[in-house]
């Protein structure tokens, strides 16, 4: 709080003042007090005057720099009504109370949304594991029925599965750590297995890919396959017409291990790039393909920031796209 704010909030009581100094001398030079008296009470007057509101805006600056400094440290700022300091003044306390009923209303609020949040979560996974049940079904008599026919109901399936494990990880995704298990992968198995997942998407998109994963790594298996799931299926979606390839390898460096996944499709322009991480951003690819939901690299992106995993995206138009996840090692593992 300025100076300058906290007197121009008072300017009615210094006018009132002013108005009164002025009226006093004006009294007693008709009474006959001389001018020097009159100038010495109107001195007095002004200097406790100043006094008074010297004090009062230390004060007050006071106060408010504790609030400020309480709003600094504390992560739900919805609850400065609770840790507001006690004042000696009316005003202060009549806020405070003013304040705690108002956050009240908030964390109620709050609280509603969030047990809404957990029941629509809840049921989400419910969804997702009893759909996953036909849809097991149907690979089952597909893979006993081999023909043209089941060959294309297997890949319309394997689509459908991918959408319905997006909503799973998309339901699960502000609460990874409720099925988190860190262990040493080995990430050539891990993308191996991920590639003979959506091979039937490789042959049909007639893309060639390439793994060369020598390196392991201390994460979640479970969740890094979905990421890694979700960008193949980004670079097969904006694949180019003939000679599409992938190209999966891993690479130490100063910090960690980065795992890369390189295409040479369509990419995506220097303008666009800050942006493919976006929830909804879908690009002029997107939009060219009128498929593209714009969640996949989001839930990526989000997923990563859960597991402590950096990833990153560089891409020219034409050009291709290469995205990078970088596991950190911590100092203590790089010693053992």
């Amino acid at each position: 709080m300025k100076l300058r704010d906290f007197l121009r909030d008072k300017i009615f009581l210094l006018l009132f003042h002013f108005g009164c100094m002025l009226g006093l001398a004006a009294f007693l030079c008709l009474t006959g007090y001389s001018v020097d008296c009159v100038f010495l009470i109107l001195i007095v007057w002004l200097a406790v005057l100043s006094f008074w509101l010297l004090g009062q805006y230390r004060q007050r600056r006071g106060y408010f720099r504790r609030l400020e400094g309480i709003l600094e440290n504390v992560d739900q700022r919805f609850l400065l009504g609770e840790l507001m300091p006690d004042s000696f003044r009316l005003e202060d306390r009549l806020y405070r109370e003013l304040i705690r009923k108002s956050n009240q209303s908030v964390i109620e609020q709050l609280r509603r949304i969030e047990d809404g949040q957990k029941e629509y979560r809840e049921y989400i996974e419910s969804w997702v594991h009893e759909v996953k049940a036909p849809l097991t079904s149907i690979v089952l008599l597909c893979e006993n029925h081999k023909d043209e026919c089941t060959r294309m109901i297997l890949q319309e399936n394997q689509k459908v599965e991918n959408f319905v494990n997006m909503a799973l990880y998309y339901a699960r995704s502000d609460e990874v750590y409720k099925d988190y298990l860190i262990k040493e992968t080995d990430l050539q198995a891990l993308a191996e297995e991920t590639v003979a997942r959506n091979r039937q998407y490789f042959i049909q998109n007639q893309m060639q890919v390439e793994v060369d994963c020598r390196h392991r790594v201390f994460t979640d298996e479970k969740w890094i396959g979905f990421i890694l799931n979700q960008i193949l299926l980004n670079s097969m979606k904006y694949k180019r017409d003939e000679g599409a390839r992938v190209w999966i390898f891993t690479e130490k460096y100063e910090h960690g291990v980065r795992l890369t996944v390189r295409d040479n499709g369509m990419g995506i322009s220097v303008q666009e790039l800050p942006r493919i991480f976006e929830k909804g951003f879908t690009g002029t690819n997107g939009r060219r393909q009128e498929r593209s939901t714009g969640m996949g690299l989001y839930l990526c992106r989000k997923l990563c920031l859960k597991l402590g995993v950096q990833i990153w995206a560089d891409s020219r138009l034409f050009e291709g796209m290469r995205i990078v996840l970088e596991f950190p090692v911590s100092s203590y593992l790089s010693k053992l």
